[in-house]
């Protein structure tokens, strides 16, 4: 099992009043499985997301990341598994401005102890996997909307990480982009087995996956399959 998580609960405090973000959340997430997690503004799906990323400490419950309970990482063991084991991807993109596109993509390995020599070719097989071998020196400005965020992909998938979180991937980009982007991440998901998490409040989008959890005030409302997902001929789902 590459996640699990029993009644996991984060609370905030502010000037102490406490806020309930997340309320006892149990789940789990196979290696190989595609998982949209869903729900409305401030339902508490970025909190997950940030807590299952190991970018935020959940305040109690248990989370288990390859059969690890996570309390018992270090913040180095807990940075070093970010960066080796999990890809990130933003609705925002986050990528330098001034930087080419071979250049962004190769940021994460600045923190690997992946061999310098290795860089290009690691940082243009990530590229060419989604498709914008062609756009390798270009800057950021001079991309599209959906160029940008395929780079975010690139950028994530170039450790070659156990799984991949996509927060509101699409929340940029219009319907063709978003399409675009959603059929990168599926194939990703039905040809090299990639393990995907996503957020998103765009019903289209989440059935994109194999699984879908709604999340509503901090709880989980439901936790189906999608119907009529299947693997097509050509790698996406009709």
């Amino acid at each position: 099992m590459l996640i699990q998580v029993k009644n996991l609960s984060k609370v905030y405090q502010d000037d102490g009043v406490a806020t309930t973000a997340l309320n006892r959340v149990s789940f789990s997430i196979e290696e190989g499985e595609f998982v949209a997690i869903t729900g409305p503004s401030g339902s508490g799906k970025s909190t997950l997301l940030h807590v299952l990323g190991f970018l935020d400490r959940h305040t109690s419950g248990e989370y288990l990341f390859e059969s690890k309970n996570s309390a018992e990482y270090s913040e180095k063991e807990l940075a070093q598994i970010r960066n080796k084991k999990m890809g990130f991807i933003f609705q925002a993109f986050n990528l330098l401005p001034r930087t080419s596109v071979l250049e962004n993509v190769k940021l994460p390995l600045l923190y690997s102890d992946m061999p310098r020599a290795q860089w290009d070719n690691l940082s243009k097989k990530a590229i060419e996997a989604v498709g914008l071998s062609h756009r390798l020196e270009y800057e950021p400005a001079q991309l599209s909307g959906g160029e940008k965020q395929r780079v975010a992909i690139a950028r994530a998938l170039v450790n070659d990480p156990k799984i991949i979180f996509a927060d509101e991937p699409t929340g940029n980009l219009d319907s063709k982009s978003g399409k675009t982007v959603m059929e990168i991440l599926q194939k990703l998901n039905l040809e090299q087995n990639r393990t995907i998490l996503l957020i998103t409040h765009e019903t289209y989008t989440a059935e994109h996956a194999q699984r879908i959890i709604h999340i509503v005030d901090g709880e989980i409302d439901s936790d189906r399959a999608v119907e009529n997902w299947h693997k097509a001929e050509d790698g996406f789902k009709k």
